[in-house]
């Protein structure tokens, strides 16, 4: 019989295995339920921004990212055209490919599952999953975080874009803000991480507002994510 990371033997678990599944669960739900709950300002925004309460929640169904939808609503509500919207949020969403890459030994999904699991390789659920002791662990975190962060973020999100709807006009309100705050909410975490994400992060801001009065909306977004090459290139060459 083959020996598990835990040291057991395989088909065995140990009073630490399920103590380890349940703190991912643990950790899941709460990771699920907090980010879900930005559904809400996302649903807002992208009223805001122009779409419909369908729109919206159809793209929290199938998108499901949400550093992409609300920069496709920021394109969209700034005037840009839906293709630029588009491009930039699929720019945004190709890191979850890596993600993807980095969790299929762990997850280990054959088939139609996998295009299922794919949807819901994001970086919350990355987190967790990669934050377990083991494997079963990280499966157990994985899906927990997928599972309710997926009804939550929808949930919220038809429950933020209903009730922008019924304002009749949510920019007297204020509510036009949601959209860029809400995205900056999401993007700040990574600027903790070290002093090459803050100058990636400065860099792209400067070739954005240069850009901005020259070319059409949505574009300066696209064109800002050139700042992230020279980072990295210079870590493919320090691996």
């Amino acid at each position: 019989m083959s020996v598990t990371e835990t040291g057991t033997t395989s088909g065995e678990d140990t009073p630490a295995d399920d103590a380890a599944r349940k703190a991912a669960v643990r950790d899941g739900l709460g990771v699920g339920i907090a980010v879900g709950m930005s559904g809400l300002a996302f649903g807002a925004a992208a009223v805001t921004a122009g779409l419909t309460v369908a729109q919206a929640c159809v793209l929290s169904l199938l998108a499901f990212t949400g550093a992409s939808q609300f920069a496709l609503a920021g394109v969209i509500g700034g005037g840009g055209g839906l293709i630029a919207g588009s491009l930039g949020a699929v720019l945004l969403g190709g890191r979850n490919s890596l993600y993807g890459m980095r969790l299929a030994h762990t997850l280990g999904v054959r088939g139609w599952r996998r295009l299922v699991t794919a949807h819901v390789v994001i970086d919350e659920t990355t987190a967790v999953a990669t934050a377990q002791p083991g494997r079963a662990a990280a499966r157990a975190g994985f899906y927990t975080t997928a599972i309710s962060l997926y009804l939550a973020w929808n949930t919220t999100t038809l429950l933020g874009a209903a009730g922008a709807a019924r304002l009749g006009d949510p920019d007297v309100i204020g509510l036009d803000v949601l959209g860029p705050a809400a995205f900056l909410a999401l993007l700040w975490p990574r600027l903790s991480a070290g002093r090459r994400e803050v100058r990636v992060a400065l860099a792209a801001a400067a070739i954005a507002l240069a850009a901005t009065p020259l070319l059409p909306p949505g574009v300066p977004v696209m064109l800002a994510a050139v700042a992230a090459l020279p980072a990295l290139i210079g870590r493919r060459e320090t691996t």
